[in-house]
């Protein structure tokens, strides 16, 4: 049998071309394509890291202002505690004078005196809750809700310090949805107007709002964009008002307990 070398030459030719239009057009875009993806795979896992240092950050910001929180808390109770314990003070002074002048007149009339003495207790407590209430009411009094909610708002958006602005301003740009504003009263459009329009002043010029209402909020607005959130609310003064209540109530009630035996 004859060997055509021609032929056999034209195959290997064949054979080699075929080699390198594999490697042109196959095997090297193939290799780039998965340097090029190898190298979006590290880039997202760097930003992935870069993130999870951020909100590690933040959990801790927001830990030590849960801290912070609860250290002022604690010393309103003890202010409170203290109040109420001057206030006990005051009135038990102000029953033993007047149970010394009285001493006298006393076993004739016990009955009447009892009870003359009880409503003297009520009163005062409840002149003392009049004095809290009146306290809180005279910094709202007059307020236009909606419209006073709305450009407190705006007044301590614009107040936020350069720091504040700017963790608003990176969570609005990684958010994937709209910023969300909830408040204790339901906001009329010139109100959310006016709102809406200082978000983007002062946060980012394009995001979009919602609005929702919150019954919890008492005469505040809550602003949560992403992972940030920021509150101004009358909460934190109703929450002194139950608190300051409860030590006043609970201190006459010892008062009134203590003494009625003494004067049998």
């Amino acid at each position: 049998m004859q060997i055509d070398w021609l032929t056999v030459a034209a195959q290997i030719v064949n054979f080699l071309v075929l080699v390198w239009l594999l490697q042109r057009f196959l095997y090297r875009p193939i290799t780039q394509a998965m340097a090029r993806r190898e190298e979006r795979i590290q880039t997202r896992l760097s930003e992935a890291k870069v993130a999870r240092e951020e909100v590690e950050a933040e959990t801790g910001r927001l830990r030590e202002k849960q801290q912070a929180l609860e250290a002022e808390r604690e010393e309103m109770l003890s202010k409170a505690r203290q109040e109420a314990a001057a206030l006990r003070a005051r009135l038990e002074d102000d029953i033993r004078e007047e149970i010394e002048v009285k001493r006298s007149t006393w076993q004739a009339h016990l009955q009447d005196e009892r009870e003359a003495f009880t409503a003297q207790l009520r009163q005062r407590a409840g002149h003392q809750v009049i004095d809290i209430v009146g306290r809180v009411l005279k910094d709202y009094a007059g307020s236009d809700l909606a419209g006073q909610v709305a450009g407190t708002f705006a007044d301590r958006l614009a107040a936020l310090d350069a720091g504040e602005r700017e963790k608003l301003s990176a969570a609005a740009s990684r958010a994937q949805g709209p910023a969300r504003v909830e408040s204790s009263v339901v906001l009329q459009p010139g109100a959310r107007g006016q709102i809406t329009r200082a978000i983007r002043d002062c946060i980012a010029q394009e995001i979009e709002v919602d609005y929702t209402e919150d019954d919890h909020l008492l005469l505040g607005i809550r602003l949560t964009i992403g992972e940030q959130m920021v509150e101004w609310s009358a909460s934190r003064f109703l929450h002194r008002l139950e608190t300051t209540l409860d030590e006043v109530i609970e201190g006459s009630g010892h008062q009134g307990s203590g003494r009625a035996p003494a004067t049998g």
